[in-house]
């Protein structure tokens, strides 16, 4: 009777183990229904043909002619939903477009990261690199997540306008160059009385034409 006793609560703590493991099991997605992440860019119902890159798989032909039209077969990912003209439900359907790389589409057909840190009123000019992703809607040859050499064109919120207004009024003072945040020759103009008016003057044209703007390196607004 003992073994047997001994023998049953062993069972027992191996049944224990076993609903222990199959719900770790359940939990940790081994038998998980969770709909797909890129359903969630996908349309139900509409045309198959209008469907995100993200939602088909296409046999693309990189030996196209750039520039041209050109036709590719696509077919719908597992849990998309799609129909022809029609309205009736199909798999396999015809992409029209044009023959280019994703990284030769114009700069409307993709969206790009923005740098804060490099300077937009410089001479020349700085770039930055930045990492570009196309639209949803957008089809192309390629990677659709690509890195482009970009001008530096984000702003800090100074104006333009304000600051031209400071230079030609309060200008002798230094009021200009504290509001584009160059305190240093904000206080060389204030101490100097605007280098007796000398330095005012340069610095309206200076404003006046762009080449001197927020010490960030920020554009005008």
């Amino acid at each position: 009777m003992a073994a047997a006793a001994v023998t049953l609560q062993a069972l027992c703590r191996f049944c224990r183990v076993l609903l222990f493991l199959f719900q770790f099991y359940i939990l940790s997605g081994g038998e998980s229904t969770d709909i797909p992440p890129y359903v969630m860019k996908c349309p139900s119902n509409g045309l198959c043909s209008r469907l995100p890159a993200d939602c088909v798989e296409c046999k693309t032909n990189f030996s196209c002619v750039y520039g041209k039209p050109v036709t590719f077969d696509c077919t719908v990912k597992p849990s998309v939903t799609c129909v022809d003209q029609d309205f009736k439900s199909q798999k396999n359907f015809i992409i029209n477009m044009t023959c280019r790389f994703c990284w030769q589409l114009p700069e409307t057909d993709y969206e790009c990261s923005n740098s804060t840190s490099c300077m937009t009123v410089s001479c020349p000019r700085q770039r930055y690199t930045a990492n570009c992703t196309v639209r949803d809607h957008i089809h192309c040859l390629g990677n659709r997540t690509f890195p482009k050499m970009l001008y530096c064109n984000w702003t800090g919120g100074y104006k333009w306008s304000t600051a031209l207004a400071l230079s030609v009024t309060l200008g002798g003072f230094g009021a200009d160059r504290f509001y584009l945040g160059q305190w240093r020759e904000g206080l060389g103009k204030l101490f100097s009385f605007g280098g007796l008016g000398i330095w005012t003057l340069i610095d309206v044209l200076l404003i006046g034409v762009g080449y001197v703007g927020p010490a960030d390196g920020s554009l005008y607004i």
